[in-house]
């Protein structure tokens, strides 16, 4: 079968309808039942190892898609499998049964899984809690109140202690801890931090990613306001003030394809990155234009139809793989197991709400045009945004994950991110075709076997709501300023980036543009440029790669007649976008002593739709270069 026919187990379902989101949740739920155990409360879906133990990741298979059923039974819906979850409670919390889950220990990773179960005893008690046994019940809430006097992360797992103990209340449990909740949201309420945003942590975590958001914390605040006005109206109206925020943040992380931008871990949730855009609804959270009701469904609609559409994220059977648009192991965390990917269930939350809410009966909208071909300057995240000249990417500097996650330098250090060309990650420690280096500046002190990323960034800060500013300290010695300059309309596809290097000894720099699919219209790999519409160029001082996804360029901009540009062929498996990849970088040598002013102009056009290619009259546009700004220039003067 050719590559170009395949095609995702739900291709055929528009998503667009409340009825056809149902259907597809009930495609996710269906092939979930060969893998289910005969008592309901484990589903195994592969062998690969987690941090945690095997219970913990055959919990996590049956937790996560209690997200989706739980909508859809709290809006009245039903789901002849339901069944499965509810044998799963009873059979999974019975301490004398062969399926039980064991009771948490501190820091577990069953507690994770609460979250899911607290909410749907809380939005759906007839048809998930009240069909257990009063044996059952007692059973259940104990398990799921053996978490309250146990230690827990100091980061949004607080929440899933909330929403245990909430779902408990709510179902008139004598073991839910009103107490104990109020406890844990105090805290959870010391890491906001203004503008909507709240860090997944204490002061000195510097973290804003999906989990500031739609994983975690915004999603919690919006359901916890519209499940516990009547025990905590106050704070309730503060969750919804701090979402009404949020948004005019968050937007802007989202294109006009219903494609949010990767970045940070656990991307492998995937349209979990877009179920705020829902909570908002459950939430009946109304918010100013432009985002309107309609412009809110297509955020969220978008977005899920798009996954829905992505033949690698899904096996034949319909469950969902490890991965991102494409099975992918080495972009994924320790704590990733086969049932993590469920996490996207969130984004069925939708469903809890009835036909007639203004969120289903509003007409979709698009992308509001009042934000097209704008930047933004997010200052809680460290971030500006952009989707001038039809590319919707960030650049980045500050962000770092606050304790050891896998390729956290790819995850959070990158210079830039982008829907469509996502971001790469490395597969091996040496070589740069390993590396998958794209918007970083890599550097060796050792000829080139090994390569350090930005990773850990200091003394980040937004200058003038115009570009962003940061240090970088690879090694004793050695430091790197980093500007970060967002395209202009003089020259909307480029972007700049401007180091300086000082170092005490010599080095080997490779700087990458955004990684693009690495393959001609045949399929096979790209060739240097005959005047055919796809392929690679370089020309000295440049480097450029065309394809069926775009085009993709990095231009040095300085007096450095050293640095040479070549299309790199990362190694397969890189990106999180495509599995094969090319990548325009520039290369240098530095000696040692210098100060080393870079000065890069990097170039994208991503195709649009099911267009392949960069739009035409591209090409005038990669000829154009933009012009460093004056208050840098006199710095470089200096």
């Amino acid at each position: 079968m050719s590559l170009y026919t395949i095609q995702s187990p739900f291709a055929s379902n528009p998503v667009e309808t409340r009825d056809e989101l149902r259907a597809y949740l009930t495609g996710l739920l269906d092939p979930l039942a060969p893998h289910t155990s005969p008592g309901g409360a484990r589903i195994h879906l592969g062998y690969t190892g987690t941090h945690y133990d095997d219970i913990a990741a055959q919990l996590e298979g049956f937790s996560r898609p209690i997200w989706g059923l739980a909508s859809l039974s709290a809006g009245g819906g039903d789901y002849a499998g339901a069944e499965r979850w509810v044998r799963g409670f009873a059979s999974g919390t019975d301490p004398n049964g062969d399926e039980f889950w064991g009771y948490m220990r501190d820091k577990d990773q069953r507690m994770v899984e609460c979250s899911a179960i607290g909410f749907a005893i809380a939005v759906a008690k007839e048809k998930l809690w009240d069909p257990l046994t009063e044996t059952e019940q007692t059973n259940f809430a104990k398990w799921l109140a053996s978490m309250n006097d146990k230690e827990m992360p100091n980061t949004n797992w607080l929440w899933f202690r909330v929403f245990s103990n909430l779902g408990l209340v709510r179902v008139g449990s004598p073991y839910g801890d009103k107490e104990r909740m109020v406890k844990d949201l105090d805290h959870l309420d010391t890491f906001y931090i203004g503008e909507g945003w709240s860090r997944d942590g204490p002061e000195g975590v510097v973290q804003l990613d999906y989990y500031s958001s739609s994983f975690a914390i915004q999603f919690a605040q919006l359901a916890y306001s519209k499940l516990a006005q009547e025990y905590d109206p106050e704070r309730c109206e503060e969750f919804r003030n701090r979402a009404r925020k949020f948004a005019f943040d968050f937007v802007h992380y989202f294109d006009s394809e219903g494609r949010g931008v990767p970045f940070g871990r656990s991307l492998t949730y995937r349209f979990a990155m877009s179920s705020f855009w829902g909570a908002l609804a459950f939430a009946d959270v109304e918010l100013p234009a432009p985002l309107t009701w309609g412009v809110i469904k297509g955020l969220q609609l978008r977005n899920v139809r798009y996954w829905a559409k992505q033949p690698g994220a899904y096996y034949p059977d319909g469950t969902l793989t490890i991965g991102y648009v494409y099975p992918n192991h080495n972009m994924t965390e320790n704590y990733n197991s086969p049932g993590s990917p469920y996490w996207c269930c969130k984004s069925f939350v939708t469903l809890a709400l009835p036909p007639s809410h203004p969120f289903w009966s509003a007409k979709e909208e698009p992308y509001p045009a009042s934000l097209l071909n704008t930047t933004h300057a997010l200052e809680k995240p460290l971030h500006i945004a952009t989707n001038l000249g039809g590319h919707t990417f960030i650049l980045s500097s500050g962000q770092q994950c606050s304790y050891p996650v896998k390729q956290s330098a790819a995850k959070y250090g990158k210079l830039a991110y982008s829907s469509a060309f996502g971001y790469s990650v490395p597969v091996g420690s040496l070589t740069l075709e390993e590396l998958g280096g794209d918007n970083t500046l890599a550097l060796s002190d050792d000829d080139g076997e090994v390569w350090k990323c930005r990773r850990d960034t200091r003394e980040a800060r937004i200058e003038n709501g115009k570009w962003l500013r940061s240090m970088w300290y690879p090694w004793k010695g050695v430091e790197v300023e980093t500007w970060l300059v967002p395209p202009t309309k003089e020259a909307p596809l480029w972007h700049l980036r401007i180091h300086r290097v000082k170092t005490d000894r010599k080095l080997w720099s490779a700087e990458g543009g955004f990684a693009i699919y690495g393959q001609g219209k045949n399929a096979r790999a790209l060739e240097p440029s005959t005047g055919e519409e796809f392929g690679t160029l370089e020309n000295g001082p440049e480097a450029r790669a065309t394809s069926k996804a775009g085009a993709s360029g990095i231009v040095e901009l300085g007096q450095r007649p050293s640095r040479k540009g070549k299309p790199l062929r990362t190694d397969a498996n890189t990106n999180l976008m495509v599995p094969r990849a090319v990548l325009p970088t520039l290369f240098d040598e530095h000696e040692a002593g210098e100060t080393i002013w870079l000065v890069t102009a990097v170039f994208g056009l991503p195709s649009v739709g099911d267009k392949e290619g960069a739009e035409a009259g591209w090409e005038g546009e990669w000829k154009k270069r933009p012009s460093v700004p004056a208050e840098i220039l006199a710095e470089m003067r200096k």
